[in-house]
């Protein structure tokens, strides 16, 4: 992934988290249950703590560092696993796919730990 790609799709997912925590909190709040909002929000932070993981690959790929592409590959998977399949289980209602957001959750553990070698990696 380059540093323009990732910066990009950090910029998008932090956008549409706002619109999204903007929605889940007026439109939604009296719609849904206490734990399916509880899961709505969770699914809105972890993007934005992702967004901003995003922005900050995206400067280590512009120093050319080792492992900062597959770091933003991990982030940009793990949102999209893990707040996609909890966006999706509360507006569907289908409880699956709650076992499928622990991957997303392992995508993203794995994304800090490629950072933390790109950041040691990195050139000087």
């Amino acid at each position: 992934m380059t540093s323009k790609l990732a910066a990009a799709i950090g910029a998008c997912l932090g956008a549409s988290g706002v619109i999204l925590g903007a929605f889940g909190a007026h439109a939604l709040r009296s719609r849904l249950e206490p734990r399916d909002l509880e899961a709505f929000e969770t699914a809105v932070r972890y993007q934005m703590y992702h967004a901003f993981a995003l922005l900050a690959t995206a400067w280590l790929l512009s120093r050319n560092a080792p492992y900062a592409s597959l770091a933003a590959w991990a982030f940009t998977v793990g949102v999209a696993i893990f707040s996609g399949s909890l966006y999706l289980l509360v507006v569907s209602g289908q409880r699956w796919l709650g076992a499928v957001t622990p991957l997303g959750g392992l995508a993203m553990i794995i994304g800090w730990l490629l950072l933390a070698l790109a950041a040691i990696k990195q050139p000087a």
